[in-house]
């Protein structure tokens, strides 16, 4: 990951008493918040495998983690934009916005993410494409085919359809 400014202003909400204003600031993330950073993933019910804090922007709040994300090494060379996180009240803030506009930024091309169907269009803002499986790094095609085995079965067991999307930004910039 290439380096960035300590503190970014992401954005700013309301506290709870409608007065005072606290900022919000994207920064790279350091060892003490590695409990808030697997606290957040829980609670947003995302896959908490490979969280590594030094490879997270976080977006804090006087101290508390709001939001994270993270640019995920694959065994292949592929790099994964991955733990998209904003806790619950403070959704449709833009934090998630911003920490997906910084990695971006800051990471070179090509870029790959993970994503359930109904966010294609939200990631395509950032310039990034579903891809064909022929069109994927191999570790993220052998994910897909899983991902998508197992679709079957919960599309059967749940009666909803969801699917995976692979994306990938700056594949011709490789």
């Amino acid at each position: 990951m290439r380096s960035c400014a300590a503190l970014l202003p992401a954005c700013r909400r309301r506290a709870e008493t409608g007065t005072m204003v606290r900022p919000i600031f994207l920064r790279r993330a350091t060892a003490a918040d590695q409990s808030q950073i697997m606290a957040l993933i829980r609670t947003v019910g995302i896959n908490p495998m490979g969280i590594q804090w030094s490879r997270f922007i976080v977006a804090d709040e006087s101290g508390r983690i709001v939001g994270s994300g993270q640019i995920k090494p694959h065994s292949d060379g592929s790099r994964e934009v991955a733990s998209i996180a904003v806790a619950p009240e403070c959704q449709g803030m833009g934090i998630g916005s911003a920490i997906v506009a910084t990695l971006v930024a800051m990471e070179p091309a090509p870029l790959y993410l993970y994503c359930a169907d109904y966010n294609e269009g939200y990631y395509r803002q950032f310039g990034f494409r579903a891809l064909a499986p022929a069109d994927m790094p191999p570790s993220l095609r052998r994910i897909h085919a899983i991902a998508h085995a197992l679709s079957h079965v919960l599309t059967t067991v749940s009666g909803q359809t969801h699917r995976l999307v692979v994306m990938g930004r700056g594949q011709d910039q490789a």
